[in-house]
């Protein structure tokens, strides 16, 4: 077995001119959490949270200005946003399609639905259309196991999809978006 190493030590971060990381957030952070906890390492996931509320992503400059922020290293901060998923390291659509793979949805057709949302978009899972228009993820359990399959469209809950259903929602979305 070997290692497949990633370049992550030559990396080149763009940065933008702006912080991702501003000074209210530091504030919030200085004043609101580091109170809380024990260590400043233990504001990693606020910080992570706060810059991911702002952007709807975590950029890799940002993941540095928290580190510099909290005198913690860029390694522990990329090591936990890259150990939740609830963060996004790339931007995504502006409408998130979220397919359920809990154990009711897979056993009533989950994978031809994720297969309809995959052929309608022309993206595999994890992608954003070019356009920036959708993104598709799949979900461990959506809470909706009664309704099975189950997706959510945006904060939309859509229960007993077919496979053509999900090609209706995602264009009636796609026209009201232009």
């Amino acid at each position: 077995m070997a290692w497949i190493t990633k370049p992550s030590a030559t990396e080149k971060i763009e940065r933008r001119a702006e912080p991702y990381l501003t000074d209210a957030m530091q504030s919030k952070l200085r004043d609101d959490f580091m109170p809380r906890f024990e260590t400043t390492k233990a504001c990693i996931l606020p910080a992570l949270h706060l810059i991911q509320h702002e952007y709807g992503w975590v950029p890799k400059q940002a993941m540095l200005e928290i580190a510099e922020c909290l005198g913690v290293t860029p390694a522990e901060v990329f090591d936990t946003a890259t150990f939740y998923e609830e963060y996004w390291l790339h931007p995504k659509g502006k409408v998130l399609v979220s397919v359920c793979r809990s154990i009711a949805c897979e056993m009533c057709g989950q994978c031809e639905i994720t297969d309809a949302v995959r052929e309608r978009l022309g993206i595999e899972v994890s992608e954003t259309t070019d356009d920036g228009k959708f993104t598709l993820v799949e979900l461990e359990c959506i809470g909706a196991c009664g309704g099975a399959p189950a997706i959510l469209v945006g904060e939309t809950l859509h229960e007993n999809v077919t496979p053509q259903r999900v090609v209706e929602i995602i264009d009636e979305i796609d026209r009201e978006l232009g």
